[in-house]
């Protein structure tokens, strides 16, 4: 039972002694007792309050002048996992300084308690000074509140990697460091795999040290015949909860391989998440908790969520793959058709004029002014051949995307068709023409300028075409590359269906460029006349539109 010193505490605010008379007076009305009247009702009181101690929710403790614990209430007790008789005497984690026992302050204190099973415990705490000495402590346990709103922080901010990172791997790394962010996990792992019997891929990590070869280890494992549970996972797509695992990890020969990449981390229990996409299980995230965080209800969901965001990365990068499979297969078949449409041309036309050429020489009486004219004609022919090969090479992978940025290969495609079409193209990058671009990001921004540039001349019956790169005005960071002419616009219509088929192709590959970067593409008329495809990138984080010095 509690003491008579948190007793007095608490009754101090029920009556006092009067000095004067020796009588009882009341708080309430300052009503005045004899005696005997103020024992009983001093009595009644003192049952009550023992009562509302011994039942309450919170922590109650008075503690000594030097932070030692006298007495704790049963919940008090709960709270710090440790029985009240080894508690007493021991020291608290209070702060108990004359400063903040005197401060008077209604804000809260936090401290952190470490039970002697390992398991930490984050308290937010109130003292209280005692009229014969020591202090009271009203103290409750926040370690659930924080977790949550450290797995709340991380849920968000996985979140955001999902939306803005280019990158799978640097996406599903940020993952797992937010996974690590909170209290009870250690370390963590993402990994991805098509059949639970092939390897698996490993695209995020954190908390561990040297990893580069762990995909190699963990299948020389698998071969030695480790109980590698979360394989389990990946074949049921149910989670897996195991306490105590990496005592067994490391007692066990099979697991040898990994034991210096296992044992980095501080860590105990371990948790095994599917990663599930449209019903289907694309990878697991594995949790490795902190000695005494056992994995409860709430940790779980928190892995759930990271697990949510983890797997929508995954399908995304799938299907942006996918969509840039059929650009390339696209690309391809345009290729043909144009190398049917011109090279092969040429060459055949070449062929014939040299047919031709030959049955002249073969004739005793050659005239040699038709002779000169073919050879003339057949130079033409291949210097065309050369020019149209040229081109399409450049169309493949334009050198100067590598060699010299985005927009000094915008310009020299814009002067080459301008050359052969006669089109006015007018290139203008008014913030300078130094760019940082991945050279995948160009090279979409190079194909959807050249597309545009492509149907101006096939469908709009332009006489000039604008191309603008600049960034937007609410993202400096961002780039968006405008394409205008002052064709037909609003009023065009395309020649036939076969036409209107081709454009909305062109324009549906463009499209899919642009989203690839998580950019958007608008096309339409103009007012002025005309028409106008825009796109906006936002930064990628790998790239940005440098300053123009």
């Amino acid at each position: 039972m509690l003491d008579t010193a948190f007793l007095t505490y608490v009754e101090s605010g029920v009556t006092r002694e009067s000095p004067a008379h020796g009588r009882q007076v009341s708080e309430a009305g300052g009503v005045t007792m004899s005696h005997t009247a103020a024992r009983s009702e001093t009595t009644f009181d003192t049952a009550v309050l023992r009562e509302l101690v011994e039942l309450s929710g919170d922590g109650l403790a008075v503690l000594d002048d030097r932070g030692h614990f006298v007495t704790v209430n049963p919940a008090g007790v709960r709270i710090l996992g440790v029985p009240e008789d080894r508690l007493l005497g021991t020291r608290s984690p209070f702060d108990v300084s004359r400063r903040n026992v005197t401060s008077g302050s209604d804000e809260m204190e936090r401290a952190e308690w470490t039970a002697p099973d390992g398991r930490r415990r984050y308290l937010e705490y109130r003292v209280s000074e005692l009229v014969n000495g020591g202090v009271a402590v009203w103290f409750t346990d926040i370690t659930e509140i924080l977790l949550q709103q450290e797995r709340l922080t991380a849920i968000t901010r996985a979140a955001s990697s999902v939306a803005d990172s280019g990158s799978l791997r640097a996406t599903l790394d940020a993952m797992a460091r937010e996974v690590c962010t909170t209290t009870a996990i250690s370390a963590a792992q993402i990994l991805a795999v098509d059949d639970p019997r092939d390897e698996l891929r490993l695209l995020g990590m954190a908390g561990f040290g040297e990893t580069t070869d762990f995909v190699e280890r963990l299948a020389e494992c698998r071969r030695r015949g480790a109980d590698i549970r979360f394989l389990e996972v990946l074949e049921h797509g149910e989670p897996v909860v195991v306490l105590h695992r990496k005592p067994v990890i490391m007692a066990d020969p099979a697991w040898e391989p990994l034991h210096v990449i296992m044992d980095w981390p501080d860590w105990d229990s371990f948790v095994s998440m599917p990663l599930v996409v449209r019903g289907r299980t694309v990878g697991i995230i594995n949790a490795y908790y902190a000695p005494g965080e056992d994995p409860g209800p709430s940790s779980l969901a928190f892995l759930s969520a990271m697990a949510d965001h983890a797997a929508v990365a995954i399908e995304t990068a799938a299907l942006l793959t996918r969509t840039r499979s059929r650009a390339q297969l696209d690309e391809r078949r345009k290729l043909a058709r144009d190398l049917h449409d011109s090279v092969v041309q040429h060459l055949f036309s070449m062929g014939m004029q040299a047919k031709a050429l030959r049955a002249q020489l073969e004739r005793p009486d050659a005239d040699l002014s038709q002779l000169r004219g073919g050879a003339q004609e057949l130079a033409e022919l291949s210097q065309n051949a050369l020019a149209d090969l040229r081109g399409l090479v450049f169309e493949l992978r334009p050198m100067e995307l590598a060699e010299r940025g985005l927009v000094d290969a915008v310009r020299s495609h814009a002067a080459s068709l301008q050359a052969r079409t006669g089109l006015t193209i007018d290139v203008r990058a008014p913030v300078g023409d130094a760019l940082d671009l991945d050279l995948e990001v160009a090279e979409d921004v190079y194909r959807i300028v050249q597309e545009a540039l492509h149907n101006v001349i096939k469908h709009a019956n332009a006489t000039k075409a604008e191309v603008t790169i600049t960034t937007p005005e609410h993202d400096h960071r961002g780039l968006l590359v405008k394409i205008s002419d002052n064709g037909r616009g609003k009023g065009q219509k395309p020649r036939d269906r076969t036409a209107f088929r081709r454009e909305s192709l062109g324009l549906q590959s463009m499209r899919e460029r642009a989203e690839r970067w998580r950019g958007r593409l608008v096309a339409g008329p103009r007012p002025s006349g005309g028409w106008t495809v825009a796109v906006s990138l936002p930064a990628q984080g790998s790239y940005a539109m440098k300053e123009a010095s």
